[in-house]
């Protein structure tokens, strides 16, 4: 057998880890949910793991009669073999969430017996055995989203186990620490996401009322009522031609749909140059000018807009709000038109197959509220110190996952 060591160890341990087959070290599961012992159909989700379909989707896409399906118990894995980007040869999740539940009989399930069942959990986040399985997956292997491997050759394929099961355990109880505290730092940038969603629906005026909810006790006075297009123009821009190599990698930073996702946005995935502005009609603004998407298929879930931090190019699905800062504050704007987003998504953004835009004229049309200027200014700093503490909470976060990622490289061969 082959003997090797990870890169990262727990100092204690000095026994060299063994490769083993998978059937060696665990048993398939096949029980049946014959009796409906389980209503609980699953699915298997990136962040979540094995989950409640109903939960999931918000709808059960399981047949009806589910007494076919595999009936799981707490501690099963099941192997599902539908792939996508971030999982190239499917994945692989342990039932913790239930005490029971059923899945497809096209997953593959099992359950440890001569292996730390916490051990297995990161192992199967890592790529570590990616190539065993494609290498036993047969020819022409993706086939409509499966891969074609058997149950038997899945559960031939080998992985690096330390010989000591207290290693194992430790290695498990490692990640499943930094599990919850990742979990934990979730859960807190859910609380903040929440608590400013709250904030935008009763800081601003409902529609026909000129007063909000909650605000500032030094004012008083109503908010005027007034349309978009009175107070914001909308500048679009262009894509240079792209075979047109005069016009790329210049020192322009020129930003497409996919940029527009954070509160604030510096950096774009191109750049490019004075030519290429002069002799088409992208558009370069100034910093601190806010951006929204036009035509996006994220516009079926949000409204993106961002902030620029210095000149920014932009392309013909972004817009522009051009309005004078002397009477208006940007962060005021952003946080007022982020607190219209489901009216915007649902009656101003037009629905498409797979993209969809945003109907300019009835966003001129919307009503914005405005408050005297210094109350603008109170409320836009207000959002921004909140929008600063969501941002620090998600470097945070992924500080974490990236940690992660670094130790399932290492602690793994």
């Amino acid at each position: 057998m082959l003997k090797n060591k990870p890169e990262i160890r727990f100092t204690t341990f000095k026994n060299d880890w063994v490769h083993q087959s998978l059937n060696k070290v665990v048993e398939r599961v096949i029980r049946k949910n014959k009796n409906n012992e389980s209503k609980v159909p699953l699915t298997i989700s990136a962040q979540y793991g094995l989950v409640d379909q109903v939960t999931y989707f918000n709808k059960q896409i399981a047949s009806t009669d589910l007494s076919n399906y595999f009936l799981l118990q707490k501690g099963d894995f099941a192997y599902n073999k539908s792939y996508s980007k971030d999982y190239p040869w499917g994945a692989i999740k342990r039932l913790d969430k239930y005490e029971e539940g059923v899945l497809s009989s096209l997953y593959i399930v099992f359950k440890p017996t001569r292996v730390h069942s916490d051990f297995l959990v990161p192992y199967y986040e890592t790529s570590r055995w990616y190539k065993e399985v494609s290498m036993r997956a047969t020819e022409g292997a993706r086939n409509h989203g499966l891969l074609n491997i058997s149950a038997v050759d899945f559960l031939e394929t080998e992985l690096s186990i330390p010989v000591d099961f207290e290693e194992q355990m430790k290695i498990g109880n490692f990640f499943r620490d930094l599990d919850e505290t990742i979990s934990l730092h979730q859960q807190e940038l859910e609380a903040l996401k929440q608590t400013k969603q709250g904030f935008l629906q009763k800081m601003f005026p409902k529609d026909g009322e000129n007063i909000p909810q909650f605000r500032f006790d030094e004012f008083t006075k109503p908010w005027t009522k007034i349309e978009f297009e009175k107070v914001i123009k909308l500048v679009g821009g262009a894509t240079p031609l792209k075979e047109n190599k005069e016009y790329w990698n210049g020192d322009i930073v020129w930003l497409s749909s996919q940029e527009i996702k954070n509160k604030y946005v510096s950096k774009g995935t191109y750049l490019i140059t004075e030519l290429a502005v002069k002799d088409n009609r992208t558009k370069v603004v100034s910093e601190g000018t806010p951006l929204i998407v036009t035509r996006s298929g994220i516009l079926a879930k949000r409204f993106p807009i961002s902030i620029s931090l210095n000149e920014v190019a932009i392309n013909q699905d972004i817009k522009a709000l051009i309005f004078d800062r002397e009477r208006f504050d940007t962060e005021f704007l952003v946080a007022e038109i982020k607190s219209n987003e489901s009216y915007i998504l649902k009656n101003i953004v037009k629905t498409g197959t797979t993209v969809q835009s945003v109907n300019l004229p009835d966003l001129n049309r919307m009503n914005l509220y405005i408050p005297e200027y210094a109350e603008q200014l109170k409320i836009g700093e207000f959002f921004r110190q909140l929008d600063e503490v969501i941002e620090l909470k998600e470097k945070e976060l992924e500080a974490l996952k990236e940690t992660k990622k670094g130790f399932l490289q290492k602690m793994f061969v």
